[in-house]
């Protein structure tokens, strides 16, 4: 029998509670709400790393950011990385990355040049909408040149100061004059709403599914959205009305700091407008390419993954963006597995503790390949297969600097530094409250702690010795 066809449709800073099937009354995801019921939600799911390229490379190899030494943006991942594709290769696979892959810094590279593999046989990367010329203002200039005003969302600061310190004057109409300022609320396309950064990524990931007949393929799908500036389509706007949605619920010390537009009631309702906007338009073109594998009957052969490399604040912890210390609002991420050839019971929603590297071996257990010794996820086919439903007492994220251990009811966070902190997710379940300084929690502290050691140990994987010395 062959082996089966991997879609990964991939955003980019989505919280995992950006999804009605999470329990987020205030967001309009139809088509993502419908794979979950096909599939398997795990809303538990944690990132290794709370940015885009550790967080990426750490998914695409199964090691952690640590084990890669990726702990950051900017770190250039090295081109013959062990990567999924490379995994898959030897077993006759075909594969794509379309849209944002990030696995080199984009804001100081000319992005015309070709770029290195990874493995992928085909690659059509575009890291940003629409600030370089890369591969989605090409396919605007062949679909559209008329809009190539207009797709550009703003180039983003460090891209400003490469150009600023090399002398590089770029040809390319900006949505706003200088650096990009990615805190706001909702904008509207001003172009037609088929050339999108994501309508690109849903297009040609379905031109390249239409080919797919005689092997198996993987196929990522790199939505950037609903990364900020919240910038889509007035007709995703219009699903909303800002005005009803729930706002977060702040300390009292907080709240008091709460000034200035963006942290508003009026700014939150509008940054929340914009980004579920965009989650919905991504909900949208995973409809399209939904539907393309079903109409070239590859639907049950072929295993649909739908994940995040991160989330956003929102506004949460007067923040946006993200980073440390990883609360969950940045660290969780959607992770649904749907394959209805293969899963049992579809519909079920499992909540305990997964982490983003073990999407990997999962994978790679699927399609009946062995996966290499220095992968360090677990494989979710038990969970998925129904034989069994807690495989991780914790979830590990980690930066340069610091790391933080989340279990079922605490989060704990260490520092180079010798800070510590701890946040009772019980009875504080956004984290607002640092209890490490409370002596009834002192035994706790200690027994996090500890567990965070035994982590960093187990998730070794030494070099063979060829001998005994």
């Amino acid at each position: 029998m062959r082996r089966p066809n991997i879609l990964l449709l991939y955003t980019d800073q989505q919280r995992w509670d950006a999804l009605g099937a999470n329990g987020n009354p205030d967001i309009h995801t139809p088509v993502l709400d419908s794979l979950a019921a096909d599939g398997v939600n795990f809303d538990h799911c944690f990132v290794q790393n709370p940015v885009c390229m550790p967080s990426r490379i750490s998914l695409l190899s199964g090691q952690y950011p640590g084990t890669l030494g990726i702990l950051r943006n900017g770190v250039p991942v090295p081109p013959d990385t062990l990567t999924l594709p490379r995994m898959l290769r030897n077993y006759g696979y075909a594969s794509a990355n379309i849209g944002k892959l990030h696995f080199l810094p984009h804001a100081n590279r000319d992005h015309r040049r070709i770029h290195p593999d990874y493995g992928f046989d085909h690659l059509e990367v575009s890291d940003e909408p629409g600030c370089y010329e890369d591969a989605y203002r090409a396919w605007v200039r062949r679909e559209a040149p008329d809009d190539l005003d207009e797709v550009s969302v703003g180039l983003p600061p460090a891209a400003y100061d490469w150009q600023q310190t090399m002398g590089i004057r770029d040809s390319i109409r900006h949505r706003m004059e200088g650096r990009r300022y990615d805190v706001g609320g909702a904008i509207p396309f001003t172009g037609e709403e088929s050339h999108t950064h994501s309508a690109f990524v849903g297009e040609q990931t379905i031109e390249f599914l239409r080919r797919q007949r005689d092997q198996p393929f993987l196929c990522i799908a790199g939505f950037y959205s609903p990364h900020s500036p919240w910038v889509v389509p007035q007709r995703y706007l219009d699903l909303y009305e800002p005005s009803t949605f729930a706002l977060p619920s702040f300390p009292v010390d907080m709240e008091r700091q709460r000034l200035g537009e963006i942290f508003s009631d009026a700014g939150l309702r509008s940054a929340r407008h914009g980004y579920h906007a965009m989650v919905s338009e991504v909900d949208h073109h995973v409809g399209r390419i939904l539907a393309c594998l079903n109409e070239a009957g590859l639907r049950e052969e072929t295993i649909v993954v739908f994940t995040s490399d991160h989330g956003e604040w929102l506004g949460e912890h007067l923040r946006y963006g993200k980073g440390y210390p990883g609360h969950d609002c940045v660290s969780r991420v959607p992770l649904i597995v749907s394959w209805p050839r293969r899963f049992q019971a579809p519909g079920r929603t499992l909540s305990s503790l997964v982490e983003a590297v073990d999407v990997l071996p999962t994978l790679l257990e699927l399609a009946g390949i062995p996966a290499p010794p220095r992968v360090q996820g677990l494989s979710l086919v038990p969970a998925l297969d129904g034989t069994a439903s807690d495989l991780r007492p914790s979830a590990l994220t980690e930066m340069t600097g610091w790391k933080t251990l989340r279990t079922e009811a605490h989060r704990y966070v260490a520092e180079a530094s010798g800070r510590e902190s701890l946040f009772d997710l019980a009875r504080d379940p956004h984290a607002y409250r640092d209890v490490s300084g409370e002596q009834a929690y002192k035994p706790l502290l200690a027994e996090m702690r500890h567990r965070l050691i035994q982590r960093l140990i187990t998730r070794e994987r030494p070099i063979p010795r060829s001998w005994a010395y």
